[in-house]
């Protein structure tokens, strides 16, 4: 057990402290990825794992470090809480590619196999919480869809694995029987359009994956009929979706026939208004 006040390591701008080796330090600061309170988890575990990745820290340590936080995907602690572990992991895992994009320091297969372990527990996560007064942020799809865009923007990434990815997303909107609380259709779209500008997915095959959305968006205007909240949530997306296209900065080759691709849709979807 080291002897280190977390919570000053912030303050003291991040430096690494001298009680202990860094293995040791990190194991302490991944127990703390899970902790309910909210200054532990985020002011001082997440902030100081991140801070140290993005300064090389971890640079002779990355592919450890990434293994061992992503098995916190999918090994948290039981009951509502263990959602904390999950997000939380999938952020410090997300960081971890970033920085290899920066810096190549892990090899592809790596890479690779920490995206799936995003994908896999993003589609399967069903907390949809957004923040707890007493225990803070949730927001499990929101970073979620961040870790894939670190993952997305990844040069180990190619043709197909940006379609698998794509597919994902797209599973990921329409998933849900609750309506989102946040900002989760901004974040998805976020992510899809740091796809988009790789330029390796065709304008065919993203209007094809937009139609399988827009359809699913449809069921939010069916009269007479119990609201929808996937559908809801689909249509939410699709607006983001466009609004990031439209106004967003280093926009796609594919932006212009994309828009008007969901100007089409959105119309139909409010016919009324649009």
């Amino acid at each position: 057990m080291t002897r280190v006040d977390w919570r000053l390591v912030p303050a003291s701008g991040f430096q690494v402290p001298d009680a202990a080796p860094l293995p040791d330090l990190t194991a302490e600061l991944t127990e703390l990825l899970g902790d309910p309170d909210p200054v532990l988890r985020e002011d001082v575990a997440l902030s100081v794992l991140t801070t140290w990745i993005s300064r090389g820290v971890y640079d002779d340590l990355l592919i450890g470090l990434g293994d061992g936080i992503a098995t916190g995907l999918t090994r948290a602690r039981p009951g509502p809480d263990g959602v904390f572990r999950r997000v939380s992991s999938a952020v410090v895992v997300g960081r971890c590619i970033g920085r290899d994009r920066h810096r190549p320091l892990v090899p592809r297969e790596k890479v690779l196999d920490w995206g799936d372990r995003i994908a896999t527990w993003l589609l399967a996560e069903r907390d949809l919480r957004t923040h707890e007064p007493t225990k803070g942020w949730v927001a499990a799809i929101p970073r979620g869809a961040d870790a894939l865009g670190e993952l997305v923007e990844s040069p180990h990434l190619g043709e197909a694995e940006l379609s698998a990815v794509l597919d994902v997303l797209g599973e990921r909107v329409v998933a849900d029987s609750t309506a989102w609380a946040g900002n989760e259709a901004d974040r998805l779209a976020g992510a899809a359009v740091r796809l988009l500008r790789r330029e390796l997915i065709s304008l065919e095959e993203v209007e094809e994956w937009a139609a399988r959305i827009g359809k699913r968006a449809l069921g939010v205007r069916s009269p007479g009929r119990t609201p929808d909240p996937a559908a809801g949530n689909a249509d939410a997306f699709l607006r983001s979706l466009y609004l990031v296209l439209a106004l967003g900065p280093r926009p796609p080759r594919i932006r212009a026939d994309l828009v008007l691709t969901l100007v089409n849709f959105l119309r139909e979807l409010h016919p009324g208004w649009l």
